[in-house]
């Protein structure tokens, strides 16, 4: 059985986009993103919002030439190795492979999918996992916290949403990047 895990690049004071929308200053060096590539190698079925994903579908192309750096292509590999739901109410065509389109988030159908998976799945937009945290049904998180504070703008964790979390894990990156692993503390 897999895990349901949420993994986020956010900002010391806790957000993915600063209140321009902008996420440049949460670009990984060659030992981040090589880290969050190793956390990725688990995932076999990742969900992602139609923002994330229309985002994220850049990896359907990227990291095919052999000059690229060997981190962009072993991340480009890993993605596309990867099943997609995409959950989108306006969506109409995925652009990527192996991605299918869902109208509406199901915690029910995910836990499904989650318990009959032999591999981890991923979720993945702050909003789409807010929505599931708030569901109880995310099982481990993994956020890797940039020193930098953007002071407003998307929340990595959703308001109003109280969970008990147990620290599994840190680990401290290049450039003061932070990597917290908590679970879901048991008896939620």
């Amino acid at each position: 059985m897999g895990k349901l895990i949420y993994s986020a690049i956010a900002s010391l004071d806790g957000y993915v986009e600063d209140a321009d929308g902008r996420f440049d200053w949460a670009a990984p060096d060659e030992e981040v993103h090589a880290f969050a590539n190793d956390l990725e190698r688990s995932i076999g079925t990742a969900i992602y919002g139609r923002r994330m994903y229309e985002t994220m579908v850049f990896w359907e192309t990227a990291g095919i030439d052999d000059d690229e750096p060997e981190v962009i292509r072993d991340y480009a590999s890993l993605w596309r190795g990867t099943d997609k739901v995409v959950i989108s109410r306006t969506l109409e065509v995925a652009t990527s492979e192996r991605t299918r389109i869902e109208r509406e988030l199901d915690p029910a159908a995910i836990r499904q999918l989650v318990e009959g998976s032999e591999k981890d799945v991923s979720i993945g937009g702050a909003d789409l996992a807010g929505q599931a945290l708030a569901a109880g049904i995310v099982d481990e998180l993994h956020l890797l916290l940039v020193p930098v504070i953007v002071g407003g703008g998307k929340r990595a964790l959703p308001a109003g949403v109280n969970l008990p979390l147990q620290l599994v894990d840190t680990t401290g990156l290049s450039g003061g990047v932070v990597h917290a692993h908590y679970r879901l503390s048991v008896g939620r």
